[in-house]
């Protein structure tokens, strides 16, 4: 039987696994199983030769029963509404996880934006906007970066929302520059929250992380900041890394200043000349003790999970590990840390930047880290405290399971006490 990859398909069978174990109403099963809201919007854009070129847009709100939907825009050529659904499905369970006052929502719009001049990506971030107004806002749905959205796109769109409601409304969007009111600590965030989560799992598997092997796939914003905080926190040794192009691998370790100069200087990470080239899928496989997969969805399957040596994984990307390699990495006893607990740190300090949009008042860097570290710890706890207690009950349920326990039942509690079932 093949594997199903549809990552909307996935997410709705992790739920259905997690109801099935928590024993979920049906009528909160069924309304959790689907988004509330899809929009779909048609884009134009005015190109450099003087056409109109029309890109296709989607902004879901997965739901909003503990408050306004919460999740990122990408700009990527194999965007789709399946993939954005998901992706506001686990936003959802991200943000109830992370306990912090909103519901979940996630948008994107198919296109290269390698392709386009710096003129053309404003027009298109300008007309999303202006085509899903009606559906954000402060309190309705806070869009953020994500895939190939950047602090200035975020910008274009908050003045982009200020102009077409005729008031500067800064808290409309997360992860802006700091010059129009983003937060400190807002870009290596979900790096950060996602070292804290390694900090707990090593303390559970008892792996020293001075000196540990760790595996990173993806160079992108998560998996760049992930290896620069990895070192300067804990001293674990980062020794392979890849990106769309392949990867590399050194014993010795990877210096992470001549790295960021070679993938500069040449387009890629095997630009670096001081080590052995790799494939993505032999990243995975390497005798480490720490894989990171900070890249995109569905890369450790039922097809490589029995290949995967390392004791701890940390799903920095959202939906790196399928529902099959799930259950193979439990039962060989691997620390399979999931998604929506290891990248939260993002959402997190996107709900500070919100709060201090709202508050006009700013926080500075240590004190972002340091309220981050608080909650991320705290999710973890609760994830393995919920493991536990059904350990007690002879049913033996992965962390990943034991997430979705504690994020299902919030949701599901604030539907019923609002009196949506």
């Amino acid at each position: 039987m093949v594997e199903e990859l549809n990552p909307f398909r996935i997410s709705q069978m992790e739920l259905d696994k997690a109801a099935k174990i928590m024993g979920l109403d049906e009528t909160a099963h069924a309304l959790l199983r689907e988004p509330k809201r899809t929009v779909v919007v048609n884009v134009p854009v005015r190109m450099r030769d003087g056409s109109v070129k029309t890109f296709i847009g989607f902004r879901v709100l997965y739901n909003d029963a503990r408050g306004p939907g919460k999740g990122g825009i990408r700009f990527h050529p194999e965007e789709s509404l399946d993939t954005v659904k998901a992706l506001s499905a686990w936003m959802t369970w991200k943000t109830s996880l992370a306990n912090i006052p909103f519901g979940g929502a996630k948008g994107g719009v198919i296109c290269n934006p390698k392709e386009l001049n710096e003129a053309e990506l404003e027009s298109l971030s300008r007309n999303y906007i202006r085509a899903i107004c009606r559906e954000i806002g402060p309190d309705v749905d806070v869009p953020a970066p994500d895939v190939y959205t950047t602090p200035q796109i975020m910008a274009w769109m908050m003045d982009e929302y200020s102009n077409l409601v005729g008031k500067q409304e800064f808290g409309m969007i997360t992860g802006k520059p700091t010059e129009v009111w983003g937060s400190e600590g807002r870009f290596d965030s979900t790096a950060m929250g996602g070292m804290y989560v390694l900090r707990e799992a090593a303390k559970l598997k008892k792996l020293n992380l001075k000196n540990a092997k760790i595996a990173i796939q993806g160079f992108g914003n998560a998996g760049r900041f992930a290896f620069e905080i990895a070192e300067k926190l804990s001293g674990s040794k980062v020794v392979a890394v890849s990106d769309s192009s392949g990867g590399i691998y050194s014993k010795g370790g990877i210096d992470y200043e001549k790295l960021v100069k070679a993938k500069t200087a040449g387009g890629n990470v095997q630009a670096y000349k001081e080590a052995d080239k790799i494939t993505n899928e032999e990243l995975l496989e390497l005798d480490v003790d720490v894989i990171i997969p900070a890249a995109l969805e569905n890369q450790i399957t039922e097809k490589n999970a029995d290949k995967i040596k390392a004791k701890i994984v940390l799903e920095l990307a959202n939906g790196p590990v399928t529902p099959g390699a799930d259950r193979i990495l439990f039962e060989k006893g691997i620390l399979d840390m999931p998604d929506f607990l290891v990248n939260s740190g993002g959402v997190i300090v996107s709900y500070f930047e919100w709060t201090q949009n709202r508050q006009g008042y700013y926080w500075k860097e240590n004190e972002v880290y340091s309220r981050l570290d608080e909650i991320v710890t705290r999710s973890f706890n609760d994830v393995m405290n919920t493991q536990k207690e059904y350990l007690e009950k002879k049913v033996k349920i992965s962390p990943r399971t034991a997430a979705y326990i504690v994020a299902v039942g919030r949701v599901a509690k604030a539907m019923k006490i609002r009196g949506w079932y």
